[in-house]
């Protein structure tokens, strides 16, 4: 399955919105930086809390604001709903390719819109020193994506050779103790 074939793929985008909602995140747009922003994105939330558009506002907001923890929390909470729509195991862990399989059927396009949500989460994960479970998340993109569609090795092998060369640092530092 080629995770780049967009043809008859709906997007998270599409669904439809409230003009309400939809009014709340172009005005936080518009007020990005003040604390206005935050409001009408929660706002928004409130109003539709398991709408894939409202989430992705609310975590892009969080993670340029360099507010990781509180974007980890969004990106966690958009894995659950994407997840629970391609009727995939309540815990990324146990993903396996057969889920990927039949959620291809369901939407190719929420499959990779997971796959994407996946490897930020992981992403998040590691800047904030969570390495096991960054690293973790990584892999079973990895394994998922295996012609890497989603951009998963690099991250990954940025990952494997970070625990290389603190290794090594701490094998040079117990030789000149």
């Amino acid at each position: 399955m080629d995770l780049l074939d967009f043809e008859q793929a709906e997007l998270y985008f599409d669904e439809p919105l409230a003009p309400e909602i939809s009014d709340l995140i172009v005005l936080a747009a518009a007020n990005y930086g003040s604390e206005k922003a935050e409001s009408m994105l929660l706002r928004a939330s409130f109003l539709a809390p398991r709408h894939l558009t409202v989430l992705v506002a609310l975590y892009r907001y969080y993670f340029y604001q360099h507010r990781l923890e509180d974007a980890l929390l969004v990106a966690e909470s958009t894995l659950a709903v994407a997840g629970e729509r391609l009727e995939f195991p309540d815990t990324w862990a146990y993903l396996c390719e057969a889920n990927v399989g039949a959620g291809v059927m369901r939407s190719m396009g929420m499959v990779r819109f997971y796959l994407m949500v996946l490897k930020a989460t992981g992403y998040i994960h590691l800047r904030l020193g969570n390495l096991a479970t960054g690293q973790a998340m990584l892999e079973k993109l990895v394994e998922l994506d295996s012609h890497d569609r989603i951009g998963g090795k690099a991250l990954l092998e940025v990952v494997y050779q970070s625990t290389v060369n603190d290794e090594t640092k701490e094998r040079g530092r117990k030789w000149t103790n």
